[in-house]
């Protein structure tokens, strides 16, 4: 980053032991964690390549991707050029006079068919940076190691004149919490939060499977993305001033943070080995963001960081929120993860589709209290993400079906759930009264003189053993 304020990072790229006389090196059209395809191949310019003499070598343009290089079977293959960050947000690559944040997606190329490869990756900080942040692992002063490239796409890296708040351990696994202009605000305050909140899911999965991991504050306005063992979160510490921009702050960095497991470990197939190249489509993003949404909810309130009130509150919002669009009459939840790539996270129109955000954590209550009913609360939601994640993530090594996300859940209830995975597989309008029920929780409903629906969930007053036993065991009390 020789002129930070140019936008322009400079990429030097060495490949050893390509054993063919042609190879093609690749930009990525996406971030995993950001199911949108973007243009990272059109902010490249200056492309170069040479042997390990500096003798230029022949190169072609094949696709609006990927650079074809002819070289000597098993030489080295050096490659330079140029990368325009100036764009200001979680996905993509940004550089300025005072900061840098790689998104590696967006920034380092791959020779095709050598994703597995392990990668060295040593960072040139500009004049006065002092501080370089990322779940890499380090080997050297401002050099690192990554696997392969799939490490490396999962690890971004903040660089500049950073700060950090007090580190802290949970079951043992370091913790680390770095930005870039993070504001002033009750430092210890936050590492105390961020433990309660880890310590809590943690304590849902049984284990933590990252040796270290980091918080990356990026600054405000520019989203938050997932990864192995860190997590990129906008951040102003001003909000966690008061009470309500506390309780906002924590529950996006426990979105970010539930999803080390529900996403990048207790994954759908078709989430994992990428493909760079295109869109990985799935019927199960309402899984991997919905219920992520559900979970950044259990989470802080069994951490003690967010009142009973406001864990009502928040589903009753997203209730809400689904059910006042007239997208729901066409569009499924798998319908809706499928078609993110061309409608967005949040829909195309909510005239005619829906968001996996809002009806996703809706129906992760609703199952949650169908197997605690159906197992004399002796089963939940919880045991499903730990099937997930010890079956298929930790012995099978690879992400769930459709079909076995069902069947675990039904497993663990002990009963078939057709009526619950009509909700998700059609239109066909939940009973929440039914299903909240179980729960010993009242669904009220409001309409407006605009026809706008407002439901209100509170606790029923009068409530049987098992009631009781639910609505108390869910919340962790």
């Amino acid at each position: 980053m020789p002129q930070p304020q140019s936008h322009q990072l400079h990429i030097q790229l060495i490949a050893t032991g390509i054993t063919q006389s042609i190879t093609d090196f690749t930009m990525p059209s996406w971030m995993p964690g950001y199911y949108q395809l973007l243009n990272y191949a059109g902010k490249v310019s200056g492309f170069a390549a040479t042997d390990n003499n500096h003798q230029p070598l022949s190169w072609e343009k094949t696709g609006h991707s990927t650079w074809r290089v002819i070289h000597s079977a098993g030489s080295a293959i050096h490659l330079e050029y140029d990368v325009n960050a100036s764009t200001n947000f979680v996905a993509q690559p940004w550089l300025d006079s005072t900061h840098a944040y790689i998104a590696p997606t967006g920034v380092f190329l791959y020779p095709a068919g050598y994703l597995q490869s392990a990668v060295s990756l040593t960072v040139q900080p500009a004049a006065q940076w002092p501080n370089i942040a990322t779940g890499l692992a380090k080997t050297n002063t401002n050099t690192f190691h990554a696997n392969n490239f799939d490490i490396l796409y999962d690890s971004p890296i903040l660089i500049g004149q950073l700060e950090s708040t007090p580190s802290f351990t949970v079951k043992g696994i370091p913790h680390y919490f770095t930005g870039w202009r993070i504001g002033n605000f009750d430092k210890q305050q936050l590492s105390n939060d961020l433990q309660k909140m880890i310590t809590s899911a943690a304590n849902i999965i049984g284990e933590i499977p990252y040796p270290h991991y980091t918080f990356l504050a990026i600054g405000p306005g520019r989203g938050g993305i997932e990864h192995l063992n860190s997590t990129t979160i906008s951040f102003s510490g001003e909000h966690l001033n008061t009470p309500e921009g506390r309780e906002q702050m924590l529950s996006f960095m426990a979105h970010e943070y539930f999803h080390h497991y529900n996403v990048k470990r207790i994954r759908p197939v078709a989430l994992g080995p990428f493909d760079y190249t295109r869109e990985n489509i799935t019927n199960m993003l309402w899984v991997s963001e919905g219920l992520t949404v559900y979970y950044e909810y259990i989470v802080l309130r069994r951490a003690g960081l967010m009142t009973t009130e406001s864990l009502l509150q928040n589903l009753q919002h997203n209730i809400a929120a689904y059910e006042n669009t007239s997208g729901r009459l066409y569009q499924s939840l798998t319908q809706a993860s499928a078609e993110t790539w061309h409608d967005g996270p949040f829909g195309r129109s909510p005239d005619s589709t829906i968001s996996y955000y809002q009806k996703g954590p809706a129906m992760g209550m609703l199952l949650d209290f169908a197997i605690r009913n159906a197992t004399n609360n002796n089963k939940s939601l919880d045991d499903v993400m730990r099937t997930l994640y010890y079956r298929f993530y930790k012995e099978k090594q690879r992400g769930f079906t459709d079909k076995e996300f069902q069947q675990v859940c039904e497993a663990t209830a002990g009963i078939k759930l057709d009526e619950f995975f009509e909700y998700i597989y059609t239109v066909k309008t939940p009973d929440y009264t039914k299903y909240l029920g179980y729960g010993g929780i009242a669904i009220d409903l409001q309409t407006t003189s605009s026809n706008k629906k407002i439901y209100s969930l509170s606790f029923i007053r009068e409530v049987t053993p098992l009631q009781e036993a639910i609505r108390k065991s869910w919340q962790g009390l």
